[in-house]
């Protein structure tokens, strides 16, 4: 992950841009596999743990509509969270450049009846706005670190 990361970092460097990281399942370690990086503070705004469900809303304004009617793995959750993840990280007025985020089910039950290890990814950036759904495999910590590894890639491709 540190090569994901690295290179996401010199990829923000080399354009001037900062990017806000917002987490549910991952909890900070996307943030954190950022901060591992010398030099990450260059392009790194920070990072916020949304893992209450209320906090998707409060602090990143995910409607709250769609979270009470989709719950808060969906992907135009993640997206929300990307996109507000911009705003809610500014610094001196300007949001960041590029949001990342992640929500999913890490297990090891599912509250909503997804399968365990459906994860979504979402980035919104210059280059647009993707997400992406994900069913990892294996335990509780496997799916964060696949998702943490989803994310900085995703993060990549909005750039």
């Amino acid at each position: 992950m540190t090569i994901a990361a690295e290179a996401l970092l010199d990829a923000l460097r080399e354009r001037g841009l900062r990017i806000a990281v917002a987490e549910s399942l991952t909890g900070g370690l996307v943030t954190a596999a950022l901060v591992e990086i010398p030099g990450a503070s260059l392009s790194l705004s920070g990072g916020v743990t949304a893992y209450d469900t209320a906090l998707k809303h409060s602090v990143l304004g995910v409607d709250v509509a769609l979270l009470a009617e989709h719950g808060a793995v969906h992907p135009d959750v993640a997206s929300q969270m990307a996109d507000g993840v911009r705003r809610a990280l500014a610094v001196g007025g300007s949001a960041a450049d590029v949001g990342v985020a992640t929500t999913g089910i890490a297990g090891p039950d599912s509250p909503d009846g997804q399968p365990v290890g459906t994860v979504y990814v979402a980035a919104s950036g210059p280059a647009g706005e993707r997400v992406e759904r994900h069913v990892f495999a294996g335990g509780r910590a496997e799916i964060r670190a696949q998702a943490v590894a989803a994310a900085l890639e995703i993060a990549c491709r909005v750039l």
